[in-house]
């Protein structure tokens, strides 16, 4: 077979070029030298679905290799995050159907799932940082994230009374950082002077301060059992074809007394994160979202890619839009890469 150039050309030097990029490739140890963005597993955040009972586990369907766990098994598994150098967590309650109501009163239960479990982990790894999601829909029998009236509509200042009620909650349980993800208008403010009020001056708000109405939260919903049960969250959550509107959230959620913001989802929002790292010096997370996690595991199952390459690929892309820290289903996972390597 000829080759497919000559060894004349094969052989030749008389392309001069002065600049070549690809010197900086050429070795593993030099590639490592020059990258500009790393993933450490201190910072992935590990979000964990919790569930009553006793040594109980379920999986979740749509998102494989994820389960709803019970709180003994929540701490053996915060556990062994801290063990991967995991140093934080963040919590979802799925509440059983029968307490639930319209109003989401089993959210401010003072000895609900969420504050049993907060203070279980708090006796047994005081070290770990305990995020809370601060949103009603887990406990709403509509599935919506603030109080309705009588024809569907989603009250904004009334539902506050609750988001500020659960932020106490979760603090006096000995929570970190309280999370809220409603995205009612002026939340931030009211559990920030709430939170003061009731002596927790030190419990840090991470605020969704872009989170979008996304199609990617499909599986999330399926293992909190939390889609609204009419309608849509269109009314509160962001149109997906808007970013100056990010920017306007994100400055108000910073006036307003959050100490970090986060954009949701991440991946199919990587300009958002762009842009908001420009404009804010808080400290800026991304949430790796349960679609896109179940995109990942769904093509690998079917043998199309490397769920180990397309995580560590993905989370770096978060990385290098701007995000300080991420939220990700996969963060074990790529924790024990990371020690791997």
């Amino acid at each position: 077979m000829r080759p497919l150039l000559p060894d004349s050309l094969i052989s030749s030097h008389h392309v001069d070029l002065a600049i070549r990029p690809r010197r900086n490739r050429k070795s593993p140890a030099i590639r490592s030298l020059i990258q500009e963005n790393h993933l450490l597993p201190h910072q992935l955040v590990a979000p964990l679905f919790i569930i009553e009972g006793h040594q109980r586990q379920e999986m979740i369907a749509s998102m494989p290799g994820i389960s709803r766990i019970s709180v003994d098994l929540l701490v053996k598994e915060a556990t062994e995050l801290y063990q991967l150098g995991i140093r934080a967590i963040d919590l979802f309650p799925v509440i059983p159907e029968e307490k639930k109501d319209n109003l989401g009163k089993e959210a401010i239960n003072p000895h609900n799932l969420l504050s049993r479990a907060i203070q279980a982990l708090k006796q047994a790894i005081p070290e770990m940082c305990v995020i809370v999601d601060i949103a009603l829909d887990p406990y709403t029998s509509h599935g919506h994230d603030g109080i309705v009236n009588e024809s569907g509509h989603i009250l904004n200042d009334p539902t506050l009374y609750m988001l500020g009620e659960m932020s106490i909650l979760a603090a006096q349980a000995g929570a970190d950082i309280v999370a809220p993800s409603d995205m009612m208008d002026g939340r931030v403010r009211y559990i920030r002077e709430n939170l003061d009020k009731a002596g927790f001056k030190e419990v840090n708000i991470l605020s969704y301060a872009a989170k979008y109405a996304s199609s990617f939260y499909g599986p999330f919903r399926e293992a909190l059992h939390s889609a609204p049960k009419f309608g849509d969250k269109k009314t509160y959550q962001m149109d997906p074809a808007n970013s100056r509107e990010a920017i306007l959230e994100s400055i108000l959620d910073e006036a307003e007394g959050a100490d970090m913001l986060l954009i949701k989802p991440a991946l199919a929002y990587l300009d958002i994160i762009s842009i908001i790292r420009e404009k804010t010096l808080l400290p800026l997370a991304a949430y790796h979202v349960s679609g896109e996690y179940a995109m990942v595991m769904a093509a690998a199952e079917k043998g199309w890619l490397d769920a180990d390459k397309a995580f560590m690929e993905s989370l770096l892309s978060i990385k290098r839009a701007g995000a300080d820290f991420i939220l990700t289903y996969a963060s074990k996972r790529i924790a024990r890469l990371i020690k791997m390597q």
